[in-house]
């Protein structure tokens, strides 16, 4: 059970700081890309900037499910 929790908290973990940090140096070092237009004044960084908090539920979600799925018929055969 504890391996199986660790790989998951690992790569939710990986997965979302690798996205953030996609995000941060896009932010820091392509100015020009983060201030294209997309769609009227929605430019690339605040379309990023929203899809950072739908990742954040997409993978809480994500793990949530996988717990429910995964961890909990473990946890129980333990008790």
């Amino acid at each position: 059970m504890r391996r199986r929790f660790r790989r998951a908290a690992v790569v939710v973990t990986a997965g979302f700081l690798g996205w953030y940090l996609v995000f941060v140096g896009l932010a820091a070092f392509a100015r020009g890309f983060m201030a294209r237009t997309v769609a009227g004044s929605v430019n690339v960084a605040l379309l990023l900037g929203l899809l950072q908090f739908a990742s954040t539920f997409a993978l809480t979600w994500g793990y949530l499910v996988y717990a429910r799925r995964r961890l909990d018929p473990l946890a129980g055969e333990l008790r």
